[in-house]
């Protein structure tokens, strides 16, 4: 590995720990609701099984997100933030 590219994992590493210790902020941080989920579905009129297939997820974890067990990530949070600014754009482009 090239010294820079070295130097600049060690300073994101210490970055993270500092993170995680409560030192630093982080310089973004995502947050969505779990009611955000079902209403962006509801909005859409689609049912869990039907907006899981949508979606490209199990209609387990839609529930999970639902019931606020778990949060969306990476992928799946982008996806629905499309969703949430441009569901008729995101259905066509879907075919849903």
């Amino acid at each position: 590995m090239k010294d820079k590219y070295f130097k600049e994992l060690l300073k994101s590493i210490d970055e993270t720990r500092a993170i995680h210790a409560g030192t630093l902020k982080p310089s973004r941080v995502f947050k969505f609701d779990p009611i955000m989920v079902k209403n962006l579905r509801l909005k859409l009129r689609a049912s869990q099984v039907k907006f899981a297939r949508m979606i490209g997820v199990s209609v387990d974890t839609l529930q999970n997100w639902e019931q606020g067990r778990r949060r969306p990530e990476g992928p799946a949070l982008v996806l629905l933030k499309l969703v949430e600014a441009a569901p008729e754009t995101v259905l066509k482009v879907l075919h849903a």
